[in-house]
C-alpha cells in the first residue's frame, strides 16, 4: 500500500475495510464499501480536504487552497477506484485529478450516524466520575525510569499511556518514585508538552514561607479549589511533585467536582441550574498583580456535558449580579458547599518523596490538611499546563501505536 496517497495530516489511517464501487453526480460522490457500508461525500468538502501541493502545503501540511479563488464551483467530472486502492476523483472546471487514502475517507466519513463514541466533539478517553471514602486513592503508577526513557520512544509511551488515559478519564493520576531534584519537574512535564507560565513563574514551590502571596504558601488549611480561577481561561492541568515531606498532617485532599456537580444536578435541580447561569466574581488583588474574571461555577458545553467547575473560595470577590439573583445564588452557593464537605467525595493521602499527582485542574478540586510547619519540611514543586497538551500528547501515542500495527500487518 505504498503507492496510497498521503492524508491532509501525518496520522496514521488504517485500511480495516476496502473501497469497492463508486458512482457520482457534479456535486456527490457516493462510494460502497466491501463491508456493505455506502457513504457520501459532497464535491466541495472532497476538493477542499485533498493531499495535493495545489491544496496543502506537503511539508506543514497545512491547507493553503482559499476555495473562493476557484473559478467556479467544484464538481466531479470522473472518480474510479486505482490500483492502489484509492480513490480518484476529476473536478471540473479544474480539470484536476486527485487522488484520497481510503482509510482516512472512511474515519472522516460525515454520512454515518453517530453515536456517543463517534461524535467528534466526544473526550478522547470516556469520562468516570468518582467518589472518595476512607478506601479511595488516584490512580497509581510506577514511574520510575521516566526520565531515562528516549522521548518519543515506546518505552516512554508504555509509561505515559496508561497516566495520560487517568487523567483524561477520571481526572486524576499519582506517578511514584521520580527524581526528588529541585527542578525535574520541568524535564517530566516536558515529556507531555509546554508548561503554561504564571505570575508564580513556570514552576512554583508550595511550601510555608514568610510574606506569603497565597495561602497555599502557608502551613493553614486549604479548602477544595481550583487553582487560577480569576484568570479568563484558567490552567487545564496542574501537576504537583513531592520533593521533601516529614512534617505532621498535611494530607492532600482530592474531589471530583464533575462528581459533585452531577450530585447537585441530580438531588439539587435548582442550584444547578442557577450555579450554571449566575457569574460570580473571581478575583486575585495581591501586592503587585490584580486579576479579577467573571464566570459561572459550573459550565457545560453545547452538548449539555460538563465542561468545567471553577470553585474556590477564598478567591471569589463581591458578588455582581442582579438584584434578584443574590439570594438564589447564594443559597446555591451553599447547597454546593455542604457537597463539598461530605467525606463520600473526597479522597486523602499523604504525599511521599517521588510522587508527582497531574489532575484537572477545570474539574478536579484539591484541598490540604493544615500542618505544623516546625516538624519538619514540606517542600512540592508544582506547573501549569493546558489540557490541550496532553490530548495532543495522547493522540500522539495513538497515532504511534497505529503506525506500528500497520507496520507489523504490511
Amino acid at each position: 500500500m505504498t503507492d496510497l496517497p498521503i492524508t491532509p495530516d501525518y496520522d496514521a489511517w488504517p485500511i480495516d475495510v476496502a473501497l469497492e464501487a463508486v458512482s457520482f453526480s457534479p456535486r456527490l460522490l457516493t462510494v460502497h464499501w466491501q463491508d456493505g457500508r455506502v457513504s457520501r461525500y459532497h464535491s466541495i468538502w472532497l476538493r477542499e480536504n485533498a493531499a495535493d501541493d495545489t491544496t496543502i502545503n506537503p511539508a506543514t501540511r497545512e491547507r493553503i487552497l482559499d476555495l473562493s479563488s476557484l473559478p467556479a464551483w467544484p464538481e466531479i467530472a470522473g472518480a474510479e477506484i486505482d490500483a492502489a486502492g484509492a480513490l480518484c476523483v476529476t473536478f471540473a472546471p479544474e480539470d484536476r485529478r486527485l487522488r484520497f487514502h481510503p482509510g482516512w475517507l472512511r474515519a472522516n466519513d460525515y454520512d454515518q450516524p453517530r453515536d456517543k463514541a463517534a461524535d467528534p466533539e466526544a473526550p478522547l478517553v470516556p469520562v468516570t466520575t468518582w467518589l472518595g471514602g476512607p478506601d479511595g486513592g488516584p490512580d497509581t503508577l510506577d514511574a520510575s525510569g521516566l526520565l531515562e526513557t528516549a522521548p518519543g520512544s515506546e518505552a516512554e509511551e508504555a509509561m505515559l499511556a496508561p497516566a495520560l488515559e487517568s487523567v483524561l478519564g477520571k481526572g486524576l493520576v499519582r506517578l511514584r518514585h521520580l527524581p526528588t531534584e529541585p527542578g525535574s519537574l520541568a524535564d517530566i512535564a516536558g515529556r507531555i508538552g509546554p508548561v503554561r507560565p504564571t505570575n508564580f513563574g513556570q514552576l512554583f514551590d508550595v511550601k510555608a514561607k514568610p510574606d506569603p502571596d497565597s495561602n497555599a504558601y502557608t502551613s493553614i488549611a486549604l479548602p477544595p479549589h481550583v487553582d487560577l480561577p480569576t484568570r479568563e481561561y484558567h490552567p487545564g492541568l496542574q501537576m504537583l511533585h513531592c520533593l521533601e515531606n516529614s512534617v505532621e498532617g498535611g494530607q492532600a485532599v482530592m474531589l471530583d467536582g464533575f462528581a459533585i456537580a452531577e450530585a447537585l444536578r441530580d438531588h439539587h435541580p435548582e442550584a444547578f441550574a442557577t450555579l450554571t447561569r449566575v457569574r460570580w466574581r473571581f478575583a486575585n488583588t495581591a501586592k503587585t498583580t490584580d486579576y479579577v474574571w467573571h464566570e459561572p461555577m459550573i459550565r457545560l458545553d453545547a452538548r449539555g456535558e460538563l465542561l468545567e467547575v471553577r470553585i474556590a473560595d477564598f478567591l471569589r470577590g463581591p458578588l455582581d449580579a442582579a438584584f434578584e439573583d443574590i439570594e438564589p445564588a447564594y443559597e446555591a452557593l451553599m447547597t454546593l458547599q455542604r457537597l463539598l464537605r461530605d467525606p463520600a467525595f473526597a479522597i486523602r493521602f499523604t504525599y511521599a518523596p517521588g510522587d508527582l499527582v497531574i489532575f484537572d485542574n477545570r474539574r478536579l478540586l484539591h484541598a490540604r490538611d493544615a500542618f505544623e510547619g516546625q516538624s519538619g519540611h514540606r517542600w512540592l514543586q508544582g506547573c501549569y499546563m493546558e489540557r490541550d497538551e496532553i490530548r495532543s500528547r495522547y493522540r500522539m501515542v495513538q497515532r504511534a501505536r497505529r503506525r506500528r500495527r500497520m507496520t507489523e500487518e504490511a
